[in-house]
């Protein structure tokens, strides 16, 4: 088998070389490290994501709860023999709660 000369290798280098530093453009990795020395910017990034958060499940979650409540609702309006005094207990309890007389 025939052994690569100087050239050639110096272009499987050159080619390796540009591989890479695509690569590493295409992780970002400038702007993270970036981000690792400004900490306050950092924080802050974090913080407004955390608030987000909180913000989405708690509306994600009252959507969904309105929702199981609906189903529930129109179950007991159903009159079922076995759940649908269990589904009305739920329905009371709820609505206790959301009066503002909970526990």
């Amino acid at each position: 088998m025939k052994e690569p000369n100087d050239e050639q290798r110096l272009q499987q280098i050159h080619e390796k070389v540009q591989e890479i530093a695509a690569n590493i453009e295409r992780t970002q990795i400038a702007d993270y490290v970036a981000l690792m020395n400004r900490p306050r910017r950092l924080l802050w990034i974090n913080f407004w994501t955390g608030i987000s958060r909180g913000v989405g499940i708690a509306v994600g979650f009252t959507i969904f709860a309105s929702v199981i409540l609906y189903v529930l609702r129109a179950l007991g309006a159903l009159n079922l023999p076995i759940i649908g005094g269990f589904i009305a207990d739920i329905v009371k309890h709820v609505q206790y709660q959301l009066e503002g007389r909970g526990y």
